[in-house]
């Protein structure tokens, strides 16, 4: 499995102090999270793709690359990058060209995105949020996988000998999770094409997160990549730890009260007692993320939330270095016991490149090992059935 973290870059006042960050302190903060998290040994880091107040991630990769820049080993993703509102050309050129900055560190999760205005401040309308899912995503895999692109569409101009530079690094695409908290439709797009899916998992109950998952693995298995087991999964998660739990909740209670997402609505105990949500000690955080496995199955990755609503960049550090010597190695071996066989590692760039170079030898990858959607298997059009 793999472990990490993602951030939602808002720019928050901390309400026990009553500073607010500026938006090149919330910036800079970002990147020391980022390399912390790869210096207490996580595997992952990922940025949201926001274009409004109050937040400032609104160019990914921008961000990912600086990063890259500073970092040796840890995977480099979105979370997410809007597949209705990008233009899936910009998409495919700024994600080909991080991977070969960041030697392959580079993967890429879709949605659509929960914020209505930004459908017109580029273009698009709100209402055709799904048909621009799937329109943008099949252009994308095309761009990613073809030398020369004749295309057309209903929702973009048509596409005429085109050539992306610079192709993506060993012509392997990046690996592609497509993300949703409540949209059938997307772990359908992502069964079809034997991609990832990530349920944000943050919100919503374990029973919302088990239907959307189950979905998507007999789907995966229902179009042929594998046995439901073998679907690729991603889930995501919310702590805040202190060694003691009532310290937990005490200091982080201001923080969840206030917060742009979810404050001033369900309580800090009704919220963690439906949800997700751990704050407590980190023992609390294993046993509630072990847990998670008893509803969505043997799963790929684990990405937490760790530094929104205006957490100051020290204890955001606290949190990592907690989850670096604590949570993390515990959580790795416990993952591991009782993993069947067959259930896929976590995508990476070289098993991508191992895979691909298998089904040229062999013409299909049948080692159980790997992630199936690096087959590509069922590329005739989803709108079609």
């Amino acid at each position: 499995m793999q472990f990490g973290i993602f951030t939602v870059g808002d720019v928050t006042t901390d309400p026990t102090t009553g500073i607010t960050p500026t938006e090149a302190e919330r910036i800079q903060a970002t990147v020391a999270i980022a390399r912390k998290a790869e210096e207490v040994g996580l595997d992952v880091f990922a940025t949201g793709e926001h274009h409004n107040p109050p937040f400032v991630p609104s160019s990914p990769t921008t961000l990912l690359a600086y990063i890259a820049a500073q970092t040796e080993r840890i995977i480099l993703s979105t979370s997410t990058t809007l597949i209705t509102t990008n233009d899936p050309v910009k998409i495919a050129e700024d994600f080909s060209v991080l991977q070969h900055l960041s030697g392959g560190r580079t993967d890429i999760m879709l949605g659509r995105g929960n914020t209505g205005p930004v459908y017109p401040w580029f273009g698009q309308d709100i209402r055709d949020a799904i048909p621009l899912t799937v329109e943008h995503y099949g252009l994308l895999r095309r761009l990613w996988r073809e030398e020369v692109v004749d295309w057309e569409g209903e929702l973009r101009s048509a596409l005429q000998g085109f050539t992306l530079t610079p192709r993506p690094l060993d012509d392997i695409p990046p690996f592609v999770w497509h993300a949703s908290i409540r949209t059938p439709e997307v772990a359908e797009l992502a069964a079809y094409f034997g991609d990832g899916f990530f349920a944000n998992h943050i919100f919503w109950p374990a029973s919302h997160t088990k239907s959307m998952v189950s979905l998507y693995r007999r789907r995966f298995a229902h179009y042929g990549h594998g046995t439901p087991q073998q679907a690729v999964v991603g889930l995501g998660g919310q702590v805040f730890m202190r060694p003691n739990s009532q310290d937990a909740i005490a200091a982080f209670r201001p923080y969840f009260d206030n917060a742009p997402v979810y404050g001033h609505g369900p309580s800090l105990e009704e919220f963690t007692e439906l949800t997700p949500l751990t704050v407590g000690s980190p023992q609390q955080v294993i046993e509630k993320t072990l847990s998670f496995r008893e509803y969505v199955g043997d799963y790929q990755r684990q990405l937490y939330l760790i530094d929104h609503a205006g957490l100051p960049l020290k204890t955001v550090l606290e949190q990592l270095d907690l989850l670096g010597e604590e949570v993390v190695p515990v959580l790795r071996k416990e993952f591991a016991v009782g993993r069947p066989a067959d259930v896929p590692r976590a995508p990476t760039h070289q098993l991508l490149l191992r895979a691909a170079a298998r089904d040229g030898e062999s013409g299909s990858a049948n080692d159980s090992d790997e992630p199936r959607a690096a087959t590509g298997h069922n590329e005739e059009n989803p709108e079609a059935r």
